[in-house]
């Protein structure tokens, strides 16, 4: 267990449990796991000493399954199977774009090798995802992505 975060936290899915999909982290990425709750634990920190308060995160998608991928409708090459990426809010620090807007310029010294704006459309309800793993082009490391597209940078709707 990294210090606020738990592997059982990592791995919970109401649509998994919704749709009784085993959504069971195999034992050869429990590091990547462990790496991948290290970066949230510094983002938490991060954000926390900006605020000057503790922010808690929320962790809204970590691994999923192959199973739980199809279902939600992830991509084929999602981070998420791969346990190396996170989908999250922190309301006690600001909304997503907030928190995004802040972590792109610290996204080397918090290890986050891709970051992305999802849905800014939706307002609160959209979310950050960050990954562990670098993106290859340097324009997709970070993105904003909408219904309208993906664009690079953050950016509101």
């Amino acid at each position: 267990m990294i210090r606020n975060f738990s592997l059982n936290e990592f791995t919970a899915s109401s649509v998994a449990k919704t749709n009784k999909i085993a959504n069971v982290l195999p034992d050869d990425l429990e590091d990547a796991a462990m790496n991948t709750l290290q970066m949230m634990q510094w983002i938490r920190d991060h954000l926390s000493a900006i605020k000057g308060k503790d922010c808690p995160i929320t962790i809204t998608s970590g691994y999923r399954s192959p199973a739980l991928n199809r279902a939600v409708g992830g991509a084929v090459t999602s981070d998420h199977v791969a346990a190396c990426a996170v989908d999250f809010r922190c309301p006690a620090f600001g909304t997503p774009i907030q928190i995004a807007r802040e972590l792109s310029r610290y996204v080397d010294e918090l290890r986050i090798g891709q970051l992305i704006n999802e849905h800014p459309e939706d307002g609160a309800n959209g979310w950050v995802h960050v990954s562990t793993r670098r993106q290859p082009k340097a324009a997709n490391r970070v993105i904003t992505t909408t219904s309208a597209g993906t664009t690079s940078g953050v950016h509101e709707a």
